[in-house]
């Protein structure tokens, strides 16, 4: 239990560009938004609401008993999604809101809660996410895997595609072991926002390193302001970006019970 009150919102949207309705692809004889939608009911939120744009979406989800916000449709991020959900349903500035993007239904519950708990325990942070420790050079090179440096307090210095921190005197081989002296972390896509700084973010418009590295996050760091980074009590299972993902995450859910 985190002893805290917070919202979770999914945004879900059917316009993926690898994958049209997405959302609704079947995984395990359950449409996806309803697998992370489970996920989410297993935390400790107090209110879970699926934001979409899409009717066919939102019809799906209230037949499996879901709460369903429909938003407008020119939206550019999730993070627009849900920040329309919070003004229409009238949650006030202080609300914690943690975004769990549609496409993670391997996403645990206890990251959900601790998230949302790490954001309370920094009362002047608007935002927090999460990192997990890598381990291989694979992972680290791969540009799919966004990765994180933190300063000493667990504040975000930079997110990047690139393998961050580069070690000069150690330099990183194919299939080598990672330098021992510096930590590498993978940053998970799950953010808990209060709602007063989430309102600031979606008037920003995007910043040009966000542009390049097509990392959202970015934004908050180019106006000046902190993201709390913590590390994850456990690793996240496969979150589902092409039809490829769908074996791994049915391994996953069937080693998890779900």
């Amino acid at each position: 239990m985190t002893g805290i009150d917070f919202k979770v919102v999914i945004p879900a949207r059917y316009g993926s560009s690898r994958l049209p309705g997405k959302p609704l692809f079947e995984i395990a004889g359950a449409p996806l938004i309803r697998h992370v939608y489970e996920r989410a009911g297993e935390c400790t939120a107090a209110e879970i609401v699926i934001a979409t744009d899409d009717v066919r979406i939102a019809d799906v989800c209230t037949a499996f008993g879901a709460d369903v916000a429909l938003t407008r449709t020119d939206h550019r991020s999730g993070t627009d999604r849900i920040a329309e959900v919070a003004v229409t349903r009238g949650w006030p500035p202080d609300s914690i809101l943690v975004n769990l993007q549609g496409d993670e239904p391997c996403m645990p519950p206890v990251l959900i809660d601790q998230v949302a708990r790490d954001l309370a325990g920094h009362d002047s942070t608007g935002m927090a996410t999460l990192a997990y420790p890598i381990r291989d050079t694979q992972t680290l090179l791969d540009p799919h895997t966004v990765k994180v440096v933190t300063d000493a307090d667990g504040y975000a210095l930079y997110f990047s595609r690139a393998p961050i921190p580069w070690h000069r005197d150690e330099p990183l081989g194919a299939h080598g072991p990672l330098p021992q002296s510096v930590r590498f972390l993978r940053h998970i896509g799950l953010y808990a926002y209060r709602l007063a700084f989430l309102a600031r973010f979606v008037s920003w418009q995007p910043a040009p390193l966000e542009l390049a590295e097509s990392l959202e996050q970015l934004r908050v760091l180019w106006h000046g302001e902190a993201i709390h980074v913590t590390q994850a009590l456990e690793e996240p299972g496969p979150g589902v970006d092409t039809p490829a993902d769908v074996e791994q995450v049915l391994r996953y859910l069937e080693t998890a019970g779900n």
